[in-house]
């Protein structure tokens, strides 16, 4: 079987699809077919509601009824007792808990939250932090073109950390704890 070059054959008849002609079916029959389904289901409700009430049952007095036996009453058997002391002992137990003393570091905290090229950037951080309730400052090192927004100093760390906490949830972040050394 030879190869054959299909590309040098040139555009092909464009076929189109032939326009579709309208279905036999008359559209009046479907609207037709509608309301007699609407309307035999709306008969049915209408039946449904005009059915009689179920016949009351007689009255008692026609009808023997057997009494049910009564059951003799078993007495309850008393409380089992505590096999266990811990419900007298447990509120009057006191337990004594010796917490480390904390280490404060002679070099303070602080808590960068951002280095901006842009005052205007700065001031813009500087006051998403201050609506949470913190104040910060603008640092701006010599000899550097960048503006660091700075909360503290902190004498302890946890300090830091319950601040950081504070604008992670305020979804201001990342902010960065470290030792001053200005």
């Amino acid at each position: 079987m030879a190869n054959r070059d299909y590309v040098r054959r040139g555009k092909g008849t464009s076929r189109r699809p032939a326009k579709k002609k309208p279905s036999g079916k008359k559209p009046w029959r479907s609207g037709l077919l509608a309301i007699v389904l609407a309307g035999v289901f709306g008969y049915g409700l209408y039946t449904l509601s005009n059915d009689p009430e179920p016949e009351q049952p007689m009255p008692a007095e026609t009808v023997p009824i057997a009494k049910p036996k009564p059951k003799p009453a078993k007495p309850i058997p008393p409380p089992p007792e505590e096999k266990w002391d811990y419900v007298e002992t447990l509120p009057k137990r006191e337990i004594e808990v010796q917490a480390k003393e904390q280490v404060v570091s002679k070099i303070p905290y602080i808590m960068q939250c951002g280095a901006y090229k842009t005052l205007a950037q700065a001031e813009a951080r500087k006051l998403d932090i201050a609506f949470q309730g913190l104040s910060s400052s603008i640092r701006k090192k010599e000899g550097s073109s960048w503006f660091r927004v700075v909360l503290g100093p902190y004498s302890l760390k946890r300090d830091a950390e319950r601040d950081k906490h504070k604008l992670q949830r305020a979804k201001i972040e990342p902010c960065a704890i470290w030792k001053d050394s200005q």
